[in-house]
């Protein structure tokens, strides 16, 4: 038994050693052709330059631009789990997957607009609180306080755990008979709940635990920003006679914006586009608490409609690209970065 787990121990580190030294090999001859076409043909007095920049841009070609390119043109296919070595490509099958998306359930029985709504539903209340309880932290932790380390500490470490071993620990926690909530519920005198069956109650779990998670981030921008504002600013206000919540929106907020604006538009992405928290929590599949990016891994790793799968992950983006261009346009917090 052991001669065959060091076996594999040792192919495994060959297999991984080949693959570094390929990546290796292929860099330095990368690097050899970009000095000689720098250097020889377009005669740069300094082609370190471009010698930097190859690698990192032939990776995020690999890595990023040739998926995407791959993602759109599976769009335009029948590809499926029946079609999966001879798939159908044009326009028409493009218009099929994109109508499918609109006319048919993306679930079982779930339709896309319901579907989107919940979506939105679930991203404006996490939003609202991250923003609100983050700001309302970091206000806090910018004024004088004794041990103020060790609570920037304690509140972190909610975003330092990795998010996947803290949705499992919670969902253990929602457990009906041995949950540590319904223990506490039943400690008070308030009945247990169901919160993995029902709809209700599972919707609500998985709002708890993204709140949890997501609050120290926007509290941890936040008080980057409140430490970047002049105090002279707030002295100038009380001078005036401004009351706590007049600097709140006078002062910190106009201030505070051009950094929170950048937060919230990663903040509405990141929480539009979590798969964990309620794929996790919804530990049945209640078709009530799944949102746009769980229907769509379900559409392709348990419908395994994978040229469907590619046209909605289409349809995701472009929902989320034209809110932030319109959020940025309409909140003009990044015209300082633009110049």
């Amino acid at each position: 038994m052991k001669s065959l787990t060091a076996e594999i121990i040792g192919s495994s580190l060959a297999q991984v050693g080949a693959t570094i030294a390929a990546l290796v090999a292929g860099v330095v001859v990368l690097e050899v052709l970009v000095w000689l076409v720098a250097a020889k043909v377009f005669r740069m007095r300094n082609p370190l330059v471009p010698m930097l920049l190859a690698p990192a841009i032939v990776g995020l070609a690999a890595l990023v631009v040739l998926p995407i390119a791959y993602e759109v043109r599976l769009a335009f296919s029948n590809m499926s789990l029946r079609r999966f070595r001879d798939p159908d490509f044009g326009l028409a099958f493009g218009w099929r997957n994109l109508k499918s998306i609109f006319t048919e359930p993306v679930l079982k029985q779930t339709m896309f607009f319901p579907l989107l709504f919940r979506t939105l539903a679930w991203t404006a209340v996490q939003v609202t609180f991250h923003v609100i309880l983050g700001l309302g932290l970091a206000i806090l932790l910018n004024r004088k306080l004794v041990l103020k380390n060790l609570y920037k500490t304690l509140l972190v470490i909610p975003w330092a755990i990795p998010q996947v071993i803290s949705c499992l620990t919670w969902r253990g926690e929602f457990h009906y008979e041995y949950g540590f909530v319904n223990i506490i519920l039943h400690a008070v005198g308030l009945g247990a709940v169901q919160w993995k069956s029902d709809p209700t109650w599972n919707w609500v779990a998985m709002n708890i635990v993204n709140i949890w998670l997501g609050v120290p981030f926007m509290m941890v921008i936040a008080l980057g920003a409140l430490q970047s504002i002049s105090k002279e600013y707030y002295e100038a206000a009380m001078i005036d006679g401004a009351t706590g919540w007049r600097r709140l929106r006078s002062v910190t907020l106009p201030l505070a914006q051009p950094i929170l604006t950048p937060a919230i538009i990663l903040g509405v992405i990141w929480t539009f586009n979590n798969f964990n928290v309620p794929f996790f929590i919804n530990e049945q599949e209640l078709e009530t608490s799944d949102i746009l990016v769980t229907a769509l891994f379900r559409s392709a790793f348990e419908y395994n409609l994978y040229g469907f799968s590619a046209a909605f992950a289409i349809v995701i983006f472009l929902i989320l690209f034209s809110f932030s261009a319109f959020y940025i346009r309409a909140t003009g917090a990044l015209k300082s970065v633009r110049g």
